[in-house]
């Protein structure tokens, strides 16, 4: 990656990490009779959970800088906007989560901030302190400017890029979160429609209404789909400021005249 700032940070989207390696940590236990317990090794959760935060300094040059672990939290903004955002995700955290996190605070900088999930704390403390480094395998983070380590390669985002991506999800949906975009559009073809009308408000809110759907309906996947940044968020009252286009809302002109040399590019 060549040489870095001095006092540069990883910022890492932990829930994953923690997540994997309590879930591998874990043993069924079936005593007959209806009864399985389902018990943990906390030490084995631990060095699994450390050896990949090594694994990932190590990746990114054997350097020591430090790293600020991202966490969600157990209450979600995006309910308010949508009550069954994720509700389709209803398994319990495996044995040991809540612990190892607990651990890690001791060690580590630990960020977790109330009614956001890991996304937007992440995308909200690399807004306001830029230089660092993004560690996070989750395609939303595309959304935020600077340095993402995707665990395969590392790119780097301009704003642009990220405000294309933020419109591109708002169409295409993520079921997996549990927002449905536009019926019929993926990625390919959302990417397709900007191509021949633009990066656009517009283009999204006729997009949505060619199935029926209103400008209130695009507003509400928008908001599910876009990860805060320091704009986003209300310091004092502490709590997100839900997104809304302003104007016309234009990232790029129209009939496929953007410079496809912005692409993102490879570090």
């Amino acid at each position: 990656m060549g040489r870095r700032t001095l006092n540069m940070k990883l910022l890492i989207d932990c829930d994953y990490i923690v997540y994997k390696c309590c879930a591998a940590a874990e043993t069924e236990m079936d005593f007959g009779d209806d009864v399985i317990v389902v018990t943990s090794n906390f030490s084995d959760a631990m060095k699994c959970v450390k050896r990949d935060l090594d694994r990932i300094q190590n990746e990114l040059g054997s350097f020591d800088d430090e790293l600020v672990l991202f966490f969600t939290s157990p209450n979600n903004f995006r309910k308010k906007i949508l009550p069954d955002y994720k509700g389709h995700r209803q398994r319990k955290k495996p044995c040991g989560f809540k612990r190892v996190i607990q651990e890690l605070k001791k060690q580590y900088k630990v960020i977790l901030k109330d009614t956001l999930e890991a996304d937007d704390a992440l995308g909200i403390y690399a807004t306001k302190y830029p230089g660092n480094i993004i560690v996070s395998p989750d395609k939303d983070m595309r959304q935020i400017p600077g340095k993402l380590y995707d665990f395969k390669e590392t790119v780097t985002i301009s704003p642009e890029q990220g405000a294309r991506w933020h419109l591109i999800q708002t169409m295409a949906g993520d079921n997996t979160d549990g927002y449905s975009g536009v019926p019929g559009i993926g990625v390919k073809k959302a990417e397709k429609i900007f191509a021949e009308k633009g990066y656009t408000w517009k283009a999204v809110v006729e997009t949505f209404e060619e199935k029926e759907m209103t400008e209130k309906d695009a507003l509400v996947n928008a908001r599910l789909a876009r990860i805060l940044t320091n704009d986003d968020y209300d310091h004092d009252k502490r709590e997100p400021i839900l997104w809304q286009p302003l104007g016309q809302y234009e990232i790029d002109p129209p009939s496929g005249l953007r410079d496809e040399r912005d692409s993102i590019s490879t570090a």
